[in-house]
């Protein structure tokens, strides 16, 4: 048995069309040949994938998470075998609800547990068959390097704006680490490639642990469906820049297809790090944004993942939750609770909670007594001093407020680090008057959402709690504006966590606002979250990687570039590679040839800092001109002084200066002009607004030429160039409104030079 990729590899090499369709049963797990097309030039085999689009509509979607959603431990009844089940709470596994039940979801990524290696192949078979997963088994050491190491010491630090400006911050970068990430990845890749039908499935890979998979995955299929979901916050350039790696991870992620991300600014810095670190522009069109890269657009999706709306109602409704809140109820009777749910990590902003918490009763005597900060502390993802170092902030800070403020009865800070079931945080949520989440840095935290369905309970928790089942339900929330879900709730109160007073301020703030006012940002919130589930999330993220690989089959792609410096040219379907052949035998035939050369960025490098061209070009163009049969020209953008001294040894040599205005068809031969223009006062009107704008933008300079004056801004700063070149481009075509004129904007440059007349230009 061979894979289905591999067949249409063979149909290919045959030249017959692919036979194999969608009604047969799939081949769940095979063997590949990885990369074979990568290596043929023929024009119909450019790439893995064939050029005929699938006659079946997709309806198998591959995910790939580092972790998969399944549950493990060993048999109770002795026989030691490995039990498997679902993972409630893994997102990968809820967002199949948005999916449809028509789309196969298959599973790729690593088990909690470790695996013994003579057990690997009998619990792979298990969980394709069972749950439709291909785990991937990392050896152990690997897998530390891997996720302890690189993942999060360095990049999850780094992405929550941590700078490694010492050991015991982030770590420094390790060389090893950073190979070892590459080498899971890699592991990753060969496990899509057991399952993959690259022309009709799609590929979703999820955050930062798999952020170099898409490289890998474009490389083996060139068309790869291919989208990638980046779950924590993504940095702005300044902190970006300082990863080592960066270029080849900017350059793994722009070979997905669609790249999603919780928030604008999570977005914006991503683009920004692509325009100022690889000089790609952005653009929106209709409302999506797109990068072009090689020939290909990679879109960009901004959208929060939202809760999985039927697991949470189920949960509220099963009578451990009732009796739990009426436990609550007891408990608290005659306090306000409010609430804060946090893992005990640096990011999550526990020890300033409790900090406005002690303002808050230092300022108001009053509510002593009767509020009461009740914090769940889940336990750390990650591990190392930093953690400890929370723990013990954490356990001081809520020592001192209790010895501080506590009295017979009554606990101004109840701390829990201890596991809770999922149906007792619904029932904190549940009796809590507000919710507090002041993370300093989070990709996203769903808690608030979580909160405000819990808010809206059922008519049993109603009675429980001696609530009007018709009296609207109200709610408060307190979030941190550094949080990937603060924008989504307009109705928040939104804090600088770092700003205690503020903080305290605004829990003061949501205990005393009126009734109603509650009521109506609760029923704001409750509408967006109800609509905004996960299975919505899920199923706008499939949409728009549909649309975002609608004309795969269309493209004609080459793969080039090694290691991770690999991408795909896409190109037009008419496009014909030049066949130096066909040039060399067409050479010889000819009597009489005119060849014309591009200077500028061609003869001379724009990456060189040399601004000549060099020996071996002019002996090349010394050799062309040598032929009777050919005429030589060099078009250059420069003046005809400069390229009179780059090609003073090349007497046969024409030159077309400043863009063919100036013409010399040989050294011997005088400079002629194209255009009759002798009004040139237009330059005593722009050059004076041009000076003013390299005045105010560093790195710019302006280019005086006998026909046009230039306005460069190569090597200033890429926004605020761009941004000068705008307001540049509006000042000059209103002070040259009445002069014989044309401004336009090019690549960092704005210039003025002559008009062309329609009798000329026609010539």
């Amino acid at each position: 048995m061979v894979s289905r990729s591999y067949s249409n590899l063979l149909d290919l090499v045959s030249g017959d069309s692919p036979t194999f369709g969608r009604g047969g049963k799939k081949i769940p797990r095979v063997a590949t040949v990885a990369g074979v097309l990568s290596e043929l030039d023929d024009e119909t085999s450019n790439s893995v994938t064939s050029d005929a689009p699938s006659s079946v509509s997709q309806d198998r979607m591959i995910i790939v998470g580092n972790q998969l959603p399944l549950r493990a431990h060993r048999s109770s009844d002795g026989s030691g075998e490995w039990c498997f089940s679902w993972d409630e709470d893994s997102l990968l596994l809820q967002l199949k609800d948005g999916l449809g039940e028509d789309v196969e979801v298959l599973y790729v990524g690593c088990l909690r547990e470790q695996i013994d290696p003579s057990e690997q192949d009998d619990v792979a078979q298990t969980l394709l068959e069972t749950f439709k997963c291909v785990p991937a088994f990392i050896p152990p050491e690997l897998f530390s390097k891997f996720y302890h190491g690189f993942c999060k010491q360095q990049l999850w630090p780094l992405f929550h704006y941590m700078l490694p400006l010492s050991p015991d911050l982030g770590g420094r970068f390790d060389r090893s680490l950073w190979q070892a990430y590459v080498s899971v990845n890699k592991i990753f890749a060969d496990k899509v490639m057991e399952v993959i039908t690259p022309d009709e499935d799609f590929v979703w890979v999820h955050d930062y642990h798999l952020m170099v998979l898409p490289t890998f995955l474009r490389k083996r299929f060139n068309r790869v469906k291919l989208g990638f979901f980046l779950h924590s916050p993504f940095p702005s350039s300044e902190i970006y820049r300082t990863l080592p790696v960066r270029d080849e991870l900017l350059r793994a992620l722009l070979n997905s297809d669609l790249i999603g991300f919780h928030t604008f600014d999570y977005a914006r810095h991503f683009l920004s790090c692509c325009s100022r670190m690889l000089g790609l522009a952005y653009q929106s069109k209709r409302g999506y944004i797109g990068l072009e890269y090689y020939g290909r657009t990679v879109s960009i999706k901004i959208l929060p993942v939202g809760i999985h709306m039927g697991q949470l109602l189920s949960v509220l409704n099963l009578p451990e939750t009732d009796s739990r809140v009426a436990e609550l109820r007891d408990q608290f009777r005659g306090q306000t609770v409010l609430l804060g749910v946090d893992d005990m990590d640096i990011f999550k902003g526990i020890s300033l909670k409790l900090l406005a918490m002690e303002q808050l009763l230092t300022q108001h005597p009053d509510k002593r007594g009767k509020v009461v900060l009740v914090q769940i502390a889940n336990p750390a993802r990650g591990r190392g001093r930093d953690v400890q170092e929370v723990q013990s902030e954490t356990y001081a800070t809520v020592t001192r407020i209790n010895e501080t403020f506590g009295r017979p009865g009554y606990h101004p800070v109840v701390l829990i680090d201890t596991p809770l079931q999922f149906y007792e945080r619904i029932a904190y949520y549940v009796i809590a008057e507000c919710c507090l989440v002041t993370a300093v840095r989070d990709g996203m935290n769903l808690i608030p959402y979580e909160y405000i369905i819990c808010r809206q309970g059922n008519e049993k928790l109603d009675e429980t709690l001696g609530l009007n089942p018709s009296t609207p339900k109200k709610s408060m929330l307190v979030v941190s504006e550094f949080i990937g879900c603060s924008p989504s709730l307009s109705g928040a109160i939104r804090v600088n966590p770092w700003n205690i007073d503020a903080v305290a301020e605004a829990m003061e703030s949501a205990l005393i606002v009126p009734e109603p006012e509650k009521q109506m940002r609760h029923e704001k919130h409750y509408r967006y979250v109800s609509t905004h589930d996960v299975a919505y999330w899920a199923h706008s993220f499939l949409q728009d990687l549909e649309r975002a690989c609608r004309d795969h089959v269309r493209r004609r792609c080459w793969g080039i570039g090694f290691g991770l410096g690999f991408r795909v040219i896409a190109l037009d379907p008419n496009f014909r590679k030049l066949s130096v052949e066909h040039i060399v035998s067409a050479y010889k035939r000819t009597k009489n040839r005119a060849i014309l050369l591009d200077c500028d960025g061609t003869m001379i490098l724009q990456s060189s800092i040399s601004t000549t061209p060099n020996t071996e070009a002019i002996g090349i163009l010394n050799n062309l001109c040598g032929d009777p049969k050919n005429v030589v020209f060099v078009v250059s953008g420069k003046d005809k002084k400069t390229v009179t001294e780059w090609f003073s040894s090349c007497e046969k040599l024409g030159i077309a200066a400043e863009h063919g205005y100036f013409l010399r068809p040989s050294h011997d031969v005088e400079w002629e002009t194209c255009l009759p223009v002798t009004d040139f006062d237009w330059k005593q009107i722009a050059e004076p607004v041009m000076k003013l704008y390299t005045e105010t933008t560093d790195g710019s300079f302006i280019e005086t030429k006998e026909s046009a004056l230039v306005w460069n801004y190569q090597y200033a700063d890429p926004d605020f160039g761009s941004c000068q070149a705008k307001e540049l481009l509006d000042h000059l075509e209103s002070v040259l409104a009445n002069e014989p004129v044309s401004v336009k904007s090019g690549q960092h440059i704005v210039e003025v030079k002559p008009q062309v007349s329609s009798s000329l230009r026609s010539v």
